[in-house]
């Protein structure tokens, strides 16, 4: 079972209002205690309020329900294919969020879907034979300053170049290629546009200081762009 469904399983036990030791958990799962008390971690921060009994165990905080949304099997399905897609990225940051927003989605299916789910979870395998073992952990951060007109402070190598630039930019669009996100944004030491490979920027700052949006057009840049930093 993976660390995902097992999250899933324990919250399910949960809200079933039950009170469950760490010990139980480990019994249930086959797992070591240890690695309970991580999955207990990992439930509280992706907001979910678990409640830790001192000498008795876990339970839900009183009051807690989940929003009684239904998901159809294909919707499910939909989301379970989303999520080994999603954890071929090679950015820590987005799958995390994505994992942790996932335990909140599952925990409103039906326990047949649910199931089905689990099964289909099994499989589904997506392969790569052109992997590049470089991560990063910024997409998440990223994608906020895009959204809230941050500017972003970077220092940035470039694909075969040993030298490191310092840059002040502002984040317009994020798109994919072979499992890379690439960054198009305003730099004012270019004093141009410049595309830029989230992997490799070695260090970033968001600022609180905001730009004017410049009504950046992806399509417009693709076609007149002639180059790029990447």
């Amino acid at each position: 079972m993976s660390q995902l469904s097992r999250l899933i399983s324990i919250l399910t036990l949960l809200k079933s209002k039950r009170l469950l030791t760490a010990y139980e958990l480990a019994e249930k799962f086959d797992v070591s205690v240890r690695t309970i008390y991580r999955d207990i971690r990992k439930l509280e921060q992706a907001g979910i309020p678990v409640t830790t009994i001192e000498g008795r165990g876990y339970s839900l905080m009183d009051g807690y329900t989940v929003a009684p949304v239904q998901f159809t099997e294909k919707q499910a399905n939909a989301l379970i294919t989303a999520q080994h897609l999603v954890n071929q990225t090679n950015d820590t940051s987005f799958v995390t969020d994505f994992e942790e927003a996932l335990i909140k989605i599952k925990s409103v299916f039906r326990t047949s879907i649910q199931e089905k789910s689990e099964l289909l979870n099994s499989k589904i395998f997506v392969f790569d034979m052109n992997h590049e073992d470089i991560s990063s952990n910024a997409l998440s951060e990223i994608q906020l300053a895009i959204t809230n007109f941050y500017y972003i402070e970077i220092n940035y190598r470039k694909v075969n170049d040993s030298e490191t630039s310092f840059r002040k930019i502002e984040p317009y669009a994020l798109y994919s290629t072979q499992r890379k996100w690439i960054l198009i944004a305003w730099c004012h030491l270019r004093n141009d546009y410049r595309a830029f490979r989230i992997d490799r920027i070695q260090h970033f700052k968001i600022s609180s200081e905001t730009f004017n949006d410049r009504k950046f057009n992806l399509q417009t840049y693709f076609q007149t762009c002639p180059y790029n930093d990447k």
